[in-house]
């Protein structure tokens, strides 16, 4: 089973993943909400360290929830593999191409998991 999500649905389901690593086999977070924007030092990776499941995360280069340079370093508190799948030029709603930005994350998903 995967979970996946988009924002906050993405944080929640990196949660419910850290409380209990058997749940899901891998996760697809789009948007992750890595802060408030314009608020960097309140960063929503408490749970990171205690994430042990293979995670692929779908961020855009305009995201003011977290830069791309954020999101890496994010990522490295991780212990499960993780992967950062940038769009370049997008926000927090990943652009207007929703079918293109659809079609890189799930052929990135399957070829990570």
């Amino acid at each position: 089973m995967f979970l996946g999500g988009h924002s906050y649905g993405g944080r929640q389901a990196s949660m419910l993943a850290a409380e209990d690593p058997n749940l899901a086999d891998g996760l697809l977070l789009l948007s992750y909400p890595l802060h408030p924007p314009g608020k960097p030092a309140q960063l929503r990776t408490a749970h990171f360290s205690k994430l042990h499941t293979p995670a692929v995360f779908v961020h855009g280069s305009r995201d003011p929830f977290g830069s791309l340079e954020e999101m890496q370093a994010a990522l490295r508190l991780i212990p499960a593999p993780a992967e950062l799948l940038a769009t370049e030029g997008t926000g927090h709603d990943l652009g207007r191409n929703h079918e293109a930005v659809a079609q890189r994350a799930l052929a990135a998903f399957l070829k990570f998991v």
